[in-house]
């Protein structure tokens, strides 16, 4: 396979794979889409932080990240913490219900990504998760003008 064919195959796959992530999280759990997933994933991981982190960090549009923490906060899934540090600084922060329904969505992808990798070797298993986070790595160089 030449380098731009693998290249192309490469392209057309993560869309896949993105389309059937989308699909799948409205499976997983009806009103948490795989937006809405990642921004509770990433809130429980950094134990907290403000929208417009989310949007740097994801690369999303501000407006796109103050919809989906509406939507969260409608939900009952996060609430705004003034900062300690700041009182002019909100913090968004998973609530209680936030954890649970994070804990159950992430448990029931686990065991989707399990079972529709169950066959492969380990070996495969280490390099395609290397590959990955090689991948998401990357980061684009800064221009020098």
């Amino acid at each position: 396979m030449e380098a731009d064919e693998a290249v192309e195959t490469i392209q057309r796959e993560m869309t896949a794979f993105a389309r059937r992530a989308r699909a799948s999280a409205g499976r997983m759990h009806p009103e948490l889409s795989l937006v809405s997933y990642t921004l509770l994933g990433h809130l429980e991981e950094s134990g907290g932080c403000r929208a417009t982190d989310l949007a740097a960090h994801y690369a999303l549009d501000k407006s796109t990240v103050s919809r989906q923490v509406a939507a969260l906060e409608r939900a009952g899934l996060i609430e705004r913490r003034v900062d300690p540090d700041d009182h002019r600084v909100q913090v968004l922060h998973l609530t209680e219900a936030g954890t649970r329904i994070l804990a159950q969505v992430t448990d029931s992808r686990r065991a989707a990504f399990r079972e529709r990798l169950a066959d492969w070797p380990r070996e495969d298993l280490e390099r395609f998760a290397g590959y990955l986070v090689r991948y998401n790595a990357w980061a684009r160089p800064e221009d020098d003008a």
